[in-house]
């Protein structure tokens, strides 16, 4: 009777979380590509928007899709110290569970960021929240309470006026979480089922919003390997034990992450670096090109078939040849951006400031606008994508932009 439970559970599970989730920032492979079918390219209140859920408070943390839920974060309160769990049903909006902690560490922030900042991860089972004032939450899919990490209590020091911003990433099991400030700096790898950190690693000691990246079977085994990005420049990991295989030390952004395209590495560094681990060994890696014409500004590089993709401080989007980094076009759109770009279906998909969607349908030669929408209300998180849908998020509301 048990093995047939068990096997009836694993089936439920193996349909009910597929790869079309999205299950932390920038996709559960930390690319910003969904699969699945496109989403509309264009939208308004009387059009293509599924739903729209109102939130309790401020937040910059992008939301995640599992299966049938959609989970976001959000802040509350005049000293932004109640901290939000919200559960919605992906296909009526309805709010499934809410949960609320008080936040245990600093909760001071620039007036632009809050709070609620870093994107939530996900492994299909559980849901790990993790906050600026460095409380880390971990709940199941009923939204029950199953550990917390007060970080802020252990590392009292790892903290700035401006306010955390690192999205924790899950790789093997294992939360990546970057705590990095002018003062105390460390990196931190949590067992998802304890809450207990496996590892615990010095940072450099300078304010740092970058999120890690995942470099799949880039270790010597073939397994995994987590990319820490710093003002020093960029440190792989192994996941489950912290040990450093390789860096790079010619410096990087403090803002917008890495990403990475099979085996090679985009760097916010110098415009932008492009570096190849060596195979088998844990020398540093190969330089293949630097372009200082393609520095990103806030939002982060993104890469989508054969090019590369930045956003600088005028709205412009350059689209670059991976292979040797030269510049292909350029395309102007309605700025500013804080959020980073996600794509589906041939689509690049940029949502500025002030709350306007816009589409971009890429190709060799020029990048042309496909389509937007405005929601009117501002908007600095990073979309997520997932089963022909786009759901962002503003302080006051949760969208779901679907047919």
């Amino acid at each position: 009777m048990h093995r047939f439970l068990s096997l009836g559970l694993a089936i439920v599970a193996a349909t009910m979380f597929t790869g079309a989730d999205w299950l932390q920032f920038r996709s559960a492979d930390t690319t910003g590509i969904a699969q699945g079918p496109t989403p509309p390219v264009s939208w308004s209140e009387d059009e293509n928007v599924a739903w729209k859920a109102e939130l309790p408070g401020r937040g910059l943390s992008g939301a995640i899709v599992i299966g049938d839920r959609v989970i976001v974060t959000a802040s509350s309160g005049f000293e932004q110290d109640r901290l939000h769990v919200l559960c919605f049903s992906d296909k009526t909006g309805e709010k499934l569970w809410e949960r609320q902690f008080w936040a245990t560490g600093r909760t001071q922030t620039h007036k632009k960021m809050c709070v609620v900042t870093p994107t939530p991860a996900s492994d299909g089972k559980h849901i790990f929240a993790f906050f600026s004032s460095n409380d880390l939450v971990c709940l199941d899919l009923a939204g029950d309470l199953m550990w917390y990490r007060a970080l802020g209590r252990d590392f009292p020091n790892a903290s700035n006026s401006l306010g955390m911003a690192s999205s924790p990433i899950l790789v093997d099991e294992t939360l990546i979480v970057q705590v990095e400030s002018d003062d105390d700096a460390f990196a931190t790898g949590i067992n998802i089922e304890t809450g207990i950190a496996r590892w615990k690693i010095d940072r450099p000691n300078k304010a740092n919003w970058t999120s890690p990246a995942l470099l799949k079977g880039g270790a010597n085994d073939g397994g995994n390997l987590v990319l820490l990005q710093s003002s020093k420049g960029v440190s792989a990991i192994l996941p489950r034990t912290g040990k450093q295989l390789w860096s790079y030390d010619e410096g990087a952004s403090t803002i917008p992450s890495s990403v990475v395209r099979g085996n090679t590495v985009f760097v916010p560094s110098h415009g932008i670096t492009a570096l190849r681990p060596v195979p088998g060994g844990e020398s540093a890696p190969e330089l293949l090109w630097q372009q200082s014409s393609l520095a990103p500004s806030t939002a982060s590089p993104f890469v989508y078939d054969s090019h590369l993709f930045t956003v600088n401080r005028a709205g412009v989007v350059a689209c670059a040849d991976l292979k040797t980094g030269k510049r292909l076009w350029q395309l102007r759109l309605k700025g500013p951006f804080t959020s980073s770009p996600v794509a589906a279906g041939g689509h690049l998909f940029f949502f500025n400031e002030k709350g306007l969607g816009q589409v971009v349908k890429p190709g060799a030669k020029s990048g042309t606008i496909a389509g937007e929408g405005d929601l009117g209300e501002t908007i600095l998180a990073t979309p997520a994508i997932a089963n022909g849908a786009v759901y962002v998020r503003s302080d006051g509301h949760l969208w779901k932009i679907a047919k």
